[in-house]
């Protein structure tokens, strides 16, 4: 049996992503479906999630499922010592897909290569975010009207940060521009530098957040610096308030600039910039939810066709 597993976004082709998105214009004209009707979502999270968990289980939902699962891995067979495998192992026996993020990197391809049930990887470690990047992709999508040939800022944490490593992957089909700013402690792995090399990519490196910069942007993709990923207190006390977007630096943007975030946010967006034209980033969560139907239909071999043909019960 073919396993429909989304460990990466880096698999997916242009047209797939556009099949994807496609599939989630569907989703956002009308969410409430019966699609998924007598199956069941297991959502496993290792790590804590408001969002990514609150959309998945709103998503299955929505779409007719029942949802089972944890959020506090101490609640849990883990916690005495069950490894990954028998958890998964054991969990496939109850549900027909697997939602899960956790903290080791690798994790979710792991756990797709000892089941048969699909795995939809919800963050694993620093390393993936499939997700959230094709909910990202559909927000760009729908504020620019098009993905090719765009300007994009990915600034603050981008060694740690799984969004901004899975969206630059992603992007690689629709000829953009990149900007990196980063402080030097937090810059873009050279891993995906190469990447970038090998695939073409333009992007450019930057230690200075400044409005000249934001001002050739389509999208401003800002990031939090997030304290859980650092073995080392004194170095993300140097860093964490290194970047800060206020309203006034948006004086001069081009007009068709959003602001993404993946949220959530601590000191990195001021709470004056919510109310500027600019700022995308609440309703860029909600198209988490139009997103992620996609996904949970696709990897359980749904088609565009068959949403399509869905009629109102």
């Amino acid at each position: 049996m073919e396993n429909r597993s989304l460990v990466t976004i880096a698999k997916h082709s242009k047209e797939k992503i556009l099949y994807m998105l496609d599939m989630a214009k569907e989703f956002e004209a009308r969410p409430n479906r019966h699609l998924l009707d007598g199956r069941v979502v297991a959502t496993l999270f290792f790590e804590p999630s408001t969002r990514t968990r609150l959309s998945f289980e709103t998503a299955a939902n929505r779409l007719g499922a029942r949802v089972i699962g944890f959020t506090d891995p101490k609640a849990t067979s883990s916690s005495k010592g069950e490894t990954l495998k028998d958890t998964i192992k054991m969990v496939s026996n109850y549900a027909d897909i697997i939602v899960m993020r956790h903290y080791l990197e690798g994790a979710a391809r792991y756990a797709s290569e000892v089941t048969n049930v699909p795995i939809v990887n919800a963050g694993d470690g620093a390393n993936q975010h499939p997700s959230q990047t094709m909910l990202d992709l559909y927000s760009i999508y729908k504020t620019q009207g098009t993905l090719e040939n765009l300007d994009i800022c990915l600034v603050g944490d981008l060694k740690y940060g799984r969004t901004v490593h899975s969206l630059l992957m992603a992007m690689r089909h629709f000829n953009p521009t990149f900007h990196f700013i980063a402080p030097k402690e937090l810059q873009m792995p050279e891993e995906y530098k190469i990447y970038c090399r090998e695939h073409g990519i333009r992007f450019e490196e930057h230690t200075d957040f400044t409005e000249e910069t934001i001002n050739r942007a389509d999208i401003l993709y800002m990031t939090r610096v997030q304290r859980e990923r650092f073995t080392d207190l004194m170095e993300y006390e140097r860093v964490k308030n290194v970047y800060i977007l206020r309203a006034k630096m948006l004086g001069h943007t081009r007009p068709n600039l959003r602001i993404l975030h993946p949220l959530p946010r601590v000191n990195e967006i001021a709470y004056d910039v919510d109310e500027t034209p600019q700022a995308y980033y609440f309703q860029q969560a909600q198209n988490g939810l139009y997103a992620r139907q996609a996904i949970l239909c696709d990897v359980l071999g749904i088609t565009l066709d068959d949403v399509r043909r869905d009629t109102i019960q």
